[in-house]
Protein backbone atom coordinates (compact mmCIF):
# COMPACT_ATOMS: atom_id res chain seq x y z
CA UNK A 1 0.00 0.00 0.00
CA UNK A 2 1.30 3.46 -0.89
CA UNK A 3 2.36 6.09 1.60
CA UNK A 4 2.75 9.84 1.33
CA UNK A 5 6.09 11.59 1.80
CA UNK A 6 5.38 12.06 5.50
CA UNK A 7 4.85 8.36 6.16
CA UNK A 8 1.05 8.23 6.22
CA UNK A 9 -0.43 5.08 4.70
CA UNK A 10 -2.86 5.84 1.86
CA UNK A 11 -5.69 3.33 1.48
CA UNK A 12 -6.74 2.32 -2.06
CA UNK A 13 -4.08 4.55 -3.56
CA UNK A 14 -1.56 3.62 -6.20
CA UNK A 15 2.04 4.87 -6.08
CA UNK A 16 1.16 7.20 -8.94
CA UNK A 17 -1.83 8.52 -7.02
CA UNK A 18 0.34 9.02 -3.92
CA UNK A 19 2.81 11.07 -5.97
CA UNK A 20 -0.01 13.28 -7.21
CA UNK A 21 -1.35 13.69 -3.68
CA UNK A 22 2.09 14.72 -2.44
CA UNK A 23 2.25 17.28 -5.22
CA UNK A 24 -1.26 18.49 -4.39
CA UNK A 25 -0.50 18.88 -0.68
CA UNK A 26 2.65 20.86 -1.39
CA UNK A 27 0.75 23.17 -3.74
CA UNK A 28 -1.98 23.53 -1.12
CA UNK A 29 0.44 24.53 1.61
CA UNK A 30 1.89 27.27 -0.56
CA UNK A 31 -1.48 28.31 -2.09
CA UNK A 32 -0.36 27.52 -5.62
CA UNK A 33 -3.06 27.27 -8.31
CA UNK A 34 -1.76 23.92 -9.56
CA UNK A 35 -3.34 22.24 -6.52
CA UNK A 36 -6.59 21.67 -8.43
CA UNK A 37 -4.90 19.89 -11.33
CA UNK A 38 -2.85 17.75 -8.97
CA UNK A 39 -6.00 16.61 -7.13
CA UNK A 40 -7.66 15.76 -10.44
CA UNK A 41 -4.59 13.73 -11.39
CA UNK A 42 -4.75 11.90 -8.06
CA UNK A 43 -8.43 11.10 -8.61
CA UNK A 44 -7.73 9.83 -12.11
CA UNK A 45 -4.90 7.61 -10.88
CA UNK A 46 -6.71 6.41 -7.73
CA UNK A 47 -10.46 7.06 -7.98
CA UNK A 48 -11.19 4.93 -4.91
CA UNK A 49 -8.77 6.84 -2.69
CA UNK A 50 -10.63 8.37 0.30
CA UNK A 51 -7.83 10.93 0.67
CA UNK A 52 -8.19 12.13 -2.90
CA UNK A 53 -11.98 12.27 -2.62
CA UNK A 54 -11.88 14.20 0.65
CA UNK A 55 -9.24 16.53 -0.76
CA UNK A 56 -11.54 17.41 -3.66
CA UNK A 57 -14.35 18.20 -1.21
CA UNK A 58 -12.14 20.48 0.88
CA UNK A 59 -11.16 22.41 -2.24
CA UNK A 60 -14.83 22.75 -3.13
CA UNK A 61 -15.86 24.10 0.26
CA UNK A 62 -13.01 26.17 1.67
CA UNK A 63 -13.21 28.87 -0.99
CA UNK A 64 -16.81 29.68 0.15
CA UNK A 65 -18.06 29.36 -3.43
CA UNK A 66 -21.52 27.77 -3.42
CA UNK A 67 -21.19 26.58 -7.02
CA UNK A 68 -17.90 24.81 -6.27
CA UNK A 69 -19.46 23.21 -3.19
CA UNK A 70 -22.41 21.99 -5.25
CA UNK A 71 -20.10 20.38 -7.81
CA UNK A 72 -18.07 18.75 -5.04
CA UNK A 73 -21.27 17.45 -3.42
CA UNK A 74 -22.39 15.82 -6.66
CA UNK A 75 -19.06 14.08 -7.23
CA UNK A 76 -18.76 12.97 -3.61
CA UNK A 77 -22.27 11.55 -3.81
CA UNK A 78 -21.30 9.46 -6.83
CA UNK A 79 -18.24 8.19 -4.98
CA UNK A 80 -20.27 7.13 -1.93
CA UNK A 81 -23.16 5.59 -3.87
CA UNK A 82 -23.39 1.91 -2.99
CA UNK A 83 -20.06 2.02 -1.17
CA UNK A 84 -19.55 0.49 2.27
CA UNK A 85 -17.11 2.76 4.07
CA UNK A 86 -17.36 1.01 7.45
CA UNK A 87 -14.41 -1.27 6.69
CA UNK A 88 -12.07 1.60 5.85
CA UNK A 89 -9.21 2.45 8.23
CA UNK A 90 -10.12 4.96 10.95
CA UNK A 91 -8.17 7.85 9.43
CA UNK A 92 -9.87 7.52 6.08
CA UNK A 93 -13.32 7.19 7.70
CA UNK A 94 -12.72 10.42 9.57
CA UNK A 95 -11.67 12.22 6.40
CA UNK A 96 -14.82 11.09 4.62
CA UNK A 97 -16.98 12.03 7.59
CA UNK A 98 -15.35 15.47 7.76
CA UNK A 99 -15.83 15.94 4.02
CA UNK A 100 -19.49 14.98 4.36
CA UNK A 101 -19.96 17.41 7.24
CA UNK A 102 -18.41 20.20 5.15
CA UNK A 103 -20.82 19.52 2.32
CA UNK A 104 -23.74 19.42 4.76
CA UNK A 105 -22.77 22.88 5.99
CA UNK A 106 -21.70 21.66 9.41
CA UNK A 107 -18.34 23.42 9.46
CA UNK A 108 -17.99 23.14 13.23
CA UNK A 109 -18.67 19.41 13.11
CA UNK A 110 -16.14 18.99 10.32
CA UNK A 111 -13.58 20.84 12.38
CA UNK A 112 -14.27 18.52 15.33
CA UNK A 113 -13.80 15.43 13.17
CA UNK A 114 -10.52 16.69 11.76
CA UNK A 115 -9.33 17.49 15.26
CA UNK A 116 -10.11 13.90 16.26
CA UNK A 117 -8.19 12.72 13.22
CA UNK A 118 -5.18 14.87 14.08
CA UNK A 119 -5.18 13.54 17.63
CA UNK A 120 -4.36 10.05 16.35
CA UNK A 121 -2.62 11.04 13.11
CA UNK A 122 -0.82 14.37 13.73
CA UNK A 123 1.29 13.94 10.60
CA UNK A 124 -1.70 14.06 8.26
CA UNK A 125 -0.97 17.42 6.64
CA UNK A 126 -4.23 17.58 4.69
CA UNK A 127 -6.25 17.22 7.89
CA UNK A 128 -4.23 19.94 9.59
CA UNK A 129 -4.56 22.37 6.69
CA UNK A 130 -8.28 21.77 6.13
CA UNK A 131 -8.99 22.03 9.85
CA UNK A 132 -6.96 25.24 10.09
CA UNK A 133 -8.95 26.83 7.29
CA UNK A 134 -12.24 25.73 8.85
CA UNK A 135 -11.14 27.37 12.10
CA UNK A 136 -10.53 30.57 10.13
CA UNK A 137 -13.90 30.40 8.39
CA UNK A 138 -15.68 29.91 11.72
CA UNK A 139 -13.65 32.56 13.56
CA UNK A 140 -12.29 30.13 16.15
CA UNK A 141 -9.01 31.84 17.07
CA UNK A 142 -8.08 29.48 19.90
CA UNK A 143 -8.47 26.35 17.81
CA UNK A 144 -6.79 28.11 14.87
CA UNK A 145 -3.77 28.28 17.15
CA UNK A 146 -4.01 25.04 19.08
CA UNK A 147 -4.90 22.69 16.23
CA UNK A 148 -1.44 23.28 14.77
CA UNK A 149 0.34 23.79 18.08
CA UNK A 150 -0.93 20.46 19.32
CA UNK A 151 0.47 18.62 16.30
CA UNK A 152 3.89 20.27 16.09
CA UNK A 153 5.50 17.89 18.60
CA UNK A 154 4.98 15.07 16.08
CA UNK A 155 7.14 16.91 13.56
CA UNK A 156 10.82 17.77 13.37
CA UNK A 157 12.69 20.67 11.86
CA UNK A 158 14.01 18.39 9.12
CA UNK A 159 10.48 17.58 7.93
CA UNK A 160 9.48 19.18 4.66
CA UNK A 161 6.20 20.49 6.06
CA UNK A 162 7.80 22.10 9.12
CA UNK A 163 7.97 25.56 7.55
CA UNK A 164 4.34 25.72 6.35
CA UNK A 165 3.18 24.35 9.70
CA UNK A 166 5.02 27.19 11.40
CA UNK A 167 3.28 29.62 9.06
CA UNK A 168 -0.12 28.24 10.02
CA UNK A 169 0.81 28.29 13.69
CA UNK A 170 1.93 31.92 13.37
CA UNK A 171 -1.49 32.93 12.07
CA UNK A 172 -3.21 31.13 14.93
CA UNK A 173 -0.91 32.84 17.41
CA UNK A 174 -1.65 36.24 15.88
CA UNK A 175 -5.43 35.77 15.86
CA UNK A 176 -5.33 34.76 19.53
CA UNK A 177 -3.30 37.84 20.46
CA UNK A 178 0.24 36.44 20.87
CA UNK A 179 1.77 39.02 18.57
CA UNK A 180 5.45 38.77 19.46
CA UNK A 181 5.45 34.97 19.32
CA UNK A 182 3.43 35.11 16.07
CA UNK A 183 5.92 37.45 14.46
CA UNK A 184 8.90 35.30 15.47
CA UNK A 185 7.23 32.12 14.26
CA UNK A 186 6.04 33.62 11.00
CA UNK A 187 9.44 35.09 10.20
CA UNK A 188 11.04 31.70 10.87
CA UNK A 189 8.62 30.15 8.38
CA UNK A 190 9.37 32.82 5.76
CA UNK A 191 13.09 32.36 6.29
CA UNK A 192 12.66 28.68 5.57
CA UNK A 193 10.40 29.18 2.53
CA UNK A 194 10.32 32.76 1.21
CA UNK A 195 7.31 31.94 -0.98
CA UNK A 196 5.23 30.67 1.95
CA UNK A 197 2.51 33.25 1.35
CA UNK A 198 0.41 32.11 4.32
CA UNK A 199 3.38 32.81 6.60
CA UNK A 200 3.90 36.18 4.88
CA UNK A 201 0.21 36.81 5.52
CA UNK A 202 0.57 35.88 9.20
CA UNK A 203 3.47 38.28 9.76
CA UNK A 204 1.58 41.01 7.90
CA UNK A 205 -1.33 40.53 10.32
CA UNK A 206 0.93 40.95 13.34
CA UNK A 207 2.08 44.37 12.11
CA UNK A 208 -1.50 45.37 11.20
CA UNK A 209 -2.88 44.46 14.61
CA UNK A 210 -0.22 46.45 16.45
CA UNK A 211 -0.31 49.48 14.17
CA UNK A 212 3.31 48.90 13.10
CA UNK A 213 2.66 50.28 9.66
CA UNK A 214 6.19 51.23 8.64
CA UNK A 215 7.46 47.75 9.47
CA UNK A 216 4.57 46.13 7.64
CA UNK A 217 5.19 48.16 4.50
CA UNK A 218 8.92 47.45 4.61
CA UNK A 219 8.27 43.74 5.12
CA UNK A 220 5.96 43.47 2.10
CA UNK A 221 8.09 45.73 -0.09
CA UNK A 222 11.20 43.66 0.55
CA UNK A 223 9.44 40.42 -0.37
CA UNK A 224 7.17 41.52 -3.22
CA UNK A 225 8.76 39.06 -5.65
CA UNK A 226 7.77 36.20 -3.32
CA UNK A 227 4.11 37.01 -2.60
CA UNK A 228 2.83 39.43 -5.27
CA UNK A 229 2.14 36.94 -8.06
CA UNK A 230 1.10 33.40 -8.91
CA UNK A 231 -0.74 32.29 -5.77
CA UNK A 232 -4.22 32.23 -4.29
CA UNK A 233 -3.31 34.86 -1.68
CA UNK A 234 -2.03 37.46 -4.11
CA UNK A 235 -5.17 39.61 -3.94
CA UNK A 236 -5.53 39.26 -0.19
CA UNK A 237 -1.96 40.23 0.56
CA UNK A 238 -2.28 43.22 -1.75
CA UNK A 239 -5.40 44.12 0.24
CA UNK A 240 -3.25 44.14 3.37
CA UNK A 241 -0.80 46.44 1.62
CA UNK A 242 -3.66 48.77 0.77
CA UNK A 243 -4.74 48.81 4.43
CA UNK A 244 -1.27 50.01 5.33
CA UNK A 245 -1.62 52.73 2.70
CA UNK A 246 -4.91 53.92 4.19
CA UNK A 247 -3.47 54.02 7.69
CA UNK A 248 -0.55 56.07 6.39
CA UNK A 249 -2.88 58.51 4.64
CA UNK A 250 -1.76 57.38 1.19
CA UNK A 251 -5.24 57.01 -0.29
CA UNK A 252 -4.14 57.39 -3.90
CA UNK A 253 -1.64 54.56 -3.52
CA UNK A 254 -4.37 52.44 -1.94
CA UNK A 255 -6.57 53.07 -4.97
CA UNK A 256 -3.73 52.18 -7.33
CA UNK A 257 -3.42 48.88 -5.48
CA UNK A 258 -7.19 48.40 -5.63
CA UNK A 259 -7.36 48.95 -9.39
CA UNK A 260 -4.28 46.92 -10.26
CA UNK A 261 -4.51 44.03 -7.82
CA UNK A 262 -7.73 43.87 -5.81
CA UNK A 263 -10.56 44.43 -8.28
CA UNK A 264 -10.59 45.19 -11.99
CA UNK A 265 -12.31 44.12 -15.17
CA UNK A 266 -10.05 41.05 -15.24
CA UNK A 267 -10.99 39.91 -11.74
CA UNK A 268 -12.38 36.41 -11.47
CA UNK A 269 -15.37 37.43 -9.36
CA UNK A 270 -14.50 35.05 -6.53
CA UNK A 271 -16.12 35.81 -3.18
CA UNK A 272 -12.82 35.91 -1.30
CA UNK A 273 -11.56 38.62 -3.65
CA UNK A 274 -14.79 40.61 -3.83
CA UNK A 275 -15.03 40.83 -0.08
CA UNK A 276 -11.51 42.26 0.08
CA UNK A 277 -12.55 44.86 -2.48
CA UNK A 278 -15.69 45.75 -0.55
CA UNK A 279 -13.85 45.98 2.76
CA UNK A 280 -11.26 48.35 1.29
CA UNK A 281 -13.75 50.69 -0.36
CA UNK A 282 -15.93 50.62 2.75
CA UNK A 283 -13.06 51.88 4.90
CA UNK A 284 -12.56 54.70 2.42
CA UNK A 285 -16.27 55.49 2.52
CA UNK A 286 -16.20 55.68 6.30
CA UNK A 287 -13.34 58.16 5.96
CA UNK A 288 -15.54 60.34 3.73
CA UNK A 289 -14.24 59.33 0.33
CA UNK A 290 -16.84 58.15 -2.17
CA UNK A 291 -15.81 56.12 -5.20
CA UNK A 292 -19.06 55.78 -7.17
CA UNK A 293 -17.64 54.17 -10.29
CA UNK A 294 -15.63 51.60 -8.36
CA UNK A 295 -18.60 50.86 -6.13
CA UNK A 296 -20.86 50.40 -9.16
CA UNK A 297 -18.51 47.90 -10.78
CA UNK A 298 -18.13 46.01 -7.52
CA UNK A 299 -21.88 45.92 -6.87
CA UNK A 300 -22.36 44.54 -10.38
CA UNK A 301 -19.87 41.77 -9.60
CA UNK A 302 -21.70 40.81 -6.41
CA UNK A 303 -25.08 40.92 -8.14
CA UNK A 304 -23.82 38.63 -10.92
CA UNK A 305 -23.08 35.96 -8.33
CA UNK A 306 -26.70 35.78 -7.08
CA UNK A 307 -25.48 33.99 -3.96
CA UNK A 308 -27.96 31.95 -1.93
CA UNK A 309 -27.55 31.79 1.87
CA UNK A 310 -24.15 30.11 2.09
CA UNK A 311 -21.65 32.14 4.14
CA UNK A 312 -22.80 35.13 6.20
CA UNK A 313 -19.41 36.82 6.07
CA UNK A 314 -19.76 37.11 2.30
CA UNK A 315 -23.29 38.47 2.65
CA UNK A 316 -22.08 41.37 4.80
CA UNK A 317 -19.57 42.40 2.16
CA UNK A 318 -22.16 42.16 -0.60
CA UNK A 319 -24.32 44.55 1.44
CA UNK A 320 -21.33 46.90 1.76
CA UNK A 321 -21.04 46.94 -2.02
CA UNK A 322 -24.74 47.60 -2.58
CA UNK A 323 -24.84 50.37 0.03
CA UNK A 324 -21.62 51.90 -1.29
CA UNK A 325 -23.10 51.95 -4.78
CA UNK A 326 -26.30 53.53 -3.51
CA UNK A 327 -28.32 50.42 -4.33
CA UNK A 328 -30.24 50.37 -1.08
CA UNK A 329 -33.04 48.29 -2.57
CA UNK A 330 -30.59 45.52 -3.51
CA UNK A 331 -29.16 45.52 0.01
CA UNK A 332 -32.64 45.42 1.49
CA UNK A 333 -33.56 42.51 -0.78
CA UNK A 334 -30.53 40.49 0.37
CA UNK A 335 -31.34 41.17 4.03
CA UNK A 336 -35.00 40.24 3.51
CA UNK A 337 -34.00 37.01 1.78
CA UNK A 338 -31.72 36.00 4.67
CA UNK A 339 -34.36 36.90 7.23
CA UNK A 340 -36.87 34.74 5.32
CA UNK A 341 -34.36 31.89 5.14
CA UNK A 342 -33.90 31.97 8.90
CA UNK A 343 -37.66 32.01 9.51
CA UNK A 344 -38.24 29.03 7.23
CA UNK A 345 -35.49 26.90 8.75
CA UNK A 346 -36.43 23.50 10.14
CA UNK A 347 -34.56 21.40 12.66
CA UNK A 348 -32.27 20.04 9.94
CA UNK A 349 -31.08 23.57 9.24
CA UNK A 350 -30.08 24.21 12.85
CA UNK A 351 -26.85 22.26 12.34
CA UNK A 352 -25.75 24.55 9.54
CA UNK A 353 -22.84 26.73 10.62
CA UNK A 354 -24.18 29.46 8.40
CA UNK A 355 -27.53 29.41 10.19
CA UNK A 356 -25.86 30.37 13.46
CA UNK A 357 -23.55 32.83 11.72
CA UNK A 358 -26.44 34.56 9.98
CA UNK A 359 -28.84 34.60 12.92
CA UNK A 360 -26.40 35.78 15.58
CA UNK A 361 -24.06 38.08 13.67
CA UNK A 362 -24.59 38.22 9.91
CA UNK A 363 -28.09 39.67 9.93
CA UNK A 364 -27.41 42.34 12.60
CA UNK A 365 -24.24 43.37 10.75
CA UNK A 366 -26.06 43.58 7.40
CA UNK A 367 -28.87 45.60 8.97
CA UNK A 368 -26.31 47.93 10.57
CA UNK A 369 -24.57 48.47 7.23
CA UNK A 370 -27.93 49.34 5.71
CA UNK A 371 -28.64 51.77 8.55
CA UNK A 372 -25.24 53.36 7.99
CA UNK A 373 -26.12 53.82 4.34
CA UNK A 374 -29.33 55.59 5.36
CA UNK A 375 -27.45 57.81 7.79
CA UNK A 376 -29.25 56.32 10.80
CA UNK A 377 -26.20 56.20 13.06
CA UNK A 378 -28.13 55.59 16.25
CA UNK A 379 -29.52 52.41 14.69
CA UNK A 380 -26.02 51.31 13.69
CA UNK A 381 -24.86 51.65 17.28
CA UNK A 382 -27.95 49.85 18.60
CA UNK A 383 -27.35 46.92 16.23
CA UNK A 384 -23.59 46.55 16.55
CA UNK A 385 -22.97 47.35 20.20
CA UNK A 386 -24.53 44.11 21.52
CA UNK A 387 -22.55 41.89 19.09
CA UNK A 388 -19.22 43.69 18.96
CA UNK A 389 -17.47 41.22 21.28
CA UNK A 390 -18.90 38.18 19.49
CA UNK A 391 -18.46 39.29 15.92
CA UNK A 392 -15.91 36.53 15.31
CA UNK A 393 -18.84 34.08 15.22
CA UNK A 394 -19.39 34.80 11.52
CA UNK A 395 -15.79 34.14 10.56
CA UNK A 396 -12.89 36.07 9.11
CA UNK A 397 -9.89 37.58 10.84
CA UNK A 398 -9.55 40.48 13.27
CA UNK A 399 -8.21 42.64 10.43
CA UNK A 400 -11.15 41.79 8.18
CA UNK A 401 -13.75 42.30 10.89
CA UNK A 402 -12.27 45.69 11.72
CA UNK A 403 -14.36 47.17 8.91
CA UNK A 404 -17.41 46.43 11.06
CA UNK A 405 -15.76 47.72 14.23
CA UNK A 406 -14.88 50.95 12.44
CA UNK A 407 -18.49 51.25 11.29
CA UNK A 408 -19.58 51.15 14.93
CA UNK A 409 -17.01 53.76 15.95
CA UNK A 410 -17.82 56.10 13.08
CA UNK A 411 -21.53 55.89 13.81
CA UNK A 412 -20.98 56.46 17.53
CA UNK A 413 -19.07 59.64 16.65
CA UNK A 414 -21.69 60.73 14.12
CA UNK A 415 -24.55 60.05 16.54
CA UNK A 416 -22.93 62.08 19.28
CA UNK A 417 -22.68 58.99 21.48
CA UNK A 418 -19.57 60.35 23.17
CA UNK A 419 -19.23 57.78 25.93
CA UNK A 420 -19.26 54.84 23.54
CA UNK A 421 -16.94 56.62 21.12
CA UNK A 422 -14.50 57.34 23.95
CA UNK A 423 -14.55 53.72 25.08
CA UNK A 424 -14.05 52.37 21.55
CA UNK A 425 -11.17 54.74 20.89
CA UNK A 426 -9.58 53.84 24.20
CA UNK A 427 -9.78 50.14 23.32
CA UNK A 428 -8.14 50.77 19.97
CA UNK A 429 -5.45 52.94 21.53
CA UNK A 430 -4.49 50.13 23.90
CA UNK A 431 -3.78 47.83 20.95
CA UNK A 432 -2.42 50.32 18.43
CA UNK A 433 -0.98 53.26 20.37
CA UNK A 434 0.63 54.80 17.27
CA UNK A 435 -2.35 54.44 14.91
CA UNK A 436 -3.04 57.64 12.93
CA UNK A 437 -6.66 56.51 12.52
CA UNK A 438 -7.17 56.27 16.29
CA UNK A 439 -5.57 59.66 16.95
CA UNK A 440 -7.75 61.30 14.30
CA UNK A 441 -10.77 59.70 15.93
CA UNK A 442 -9.72 61.15 19.27
CA UNK A 443 -9.37 64.56 17.62
CA UNK A 444 -12.91 64.36 16.26
CA UNK A 445 -14.25 63.36 19.65
CA UNK A 446 -12.40 66.26 21.26
CA UNK A 447 -13.91 68.62 18.68
CA UNK A 448 -17.38 67.34 19.53
CA UNK A 449 -16.72 67.94 23.22
CA UNK A 450 -15.42 71.47 22.57
CA UNK A 451 -11.85 70.73 23.64
CA UNK A 452 -9.86 72.48 20.92
CA UNK A 453 -6.53 72.00 22.66
CA UNK A 454 -6.93 68.24 22.97
CA UNK A 455 -8.10 68.05 19.36
CA UNK A 456 -5.01 69.91 18.19
CA UNK A 457 -2.72 67.62 20.18
CA UNK A 458 -4.45 64.53 18.82
CA UNK A 459 -4.12 65.75 15.23
CA UNK A 460 -0.46 66.47 15.83
CA UNK A 461 0.00 62.95 17.16
CA UNK A 462 -1.77 61.56 14.09
CA UNK A 463 0.48 63.56 11.76
CA UNK A 464 3.54 62.42 13.66
CA UNK A 465 2.51 58.78 13.52
CA UNK A 466 1.96 59.03 9.76
CA UNK A 467 5.11 61.02 9.08
CA UNK A 468 7.38 59.28 6.63
CA UNK A 469 4.80 56.57 5.95
CA UNK A 470 4.23 56.88 2.23
CA UNK A 471 3.98 53.38 0.75
CA UNK A 472 4.78 53.30 -2.95
CA UNK A 473 3.77 49.70 -3.75
CA UNK A 474 6.85 48.89 -5.84
CA UNK A 475 5.60 45.35 -6.38
CA UNK A 476 2.65 46.57 -8.45
CA UNK A 477 4.78 45.97 -11.52
CA UNK A 478 4.20 42.27 -10.93
CA UNK A 479 0.44 42.50 -10.83
CA UNK A 480 -0.35 41.83 -14.51
CA UNK A 481 1.06 38.35 -13.96
CA UNK A 482 -0.96 37.54 -10.84
CA UNK A 483 -4.35 36.70 -12.33
CA UNK A 484 -4.87 32.98 -12.32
Amino acid sequence: MATDRHGTTLHACTPEGADHLDRAVEALLFFRPEVSGAVEDALAASPDSPDAQAFAVYLGVLGTEHTAAAAARARFGRYLAGRDTSALPARERLHLAAAGACLAGDLHGAGDLLEELSLAYPRDVLALFAGHQLDFLTGDAVRLRDRIGGALSAWGRADGAWGPLLGMYAFGLEESGHYRRAEETGLAAVERHPRDVWAVHAVTHTYEMQGRIAEGVAFLDARADDWARGNYLTVHNWWHYALYCLEAGAEETALRVYDAAVHSAESAGLAMELLDAAALLWRMRLAGREEPERWARLADAWAARADPPFYAFNDAHAVMAYVGAGRIAAAEALVADRRRWLAEGGEDRRTLANHVMTAEIGLPVCEALLAQGRGDHAAVVALLWPVRRRIQVFGGSHAQRDAVQRTLLESALAAGDHDRARLLLSERDGLRPDSPYTWLGRARLADALGDAALAAVARERAAGAAKGLRPTAPGLGAVPNTRR
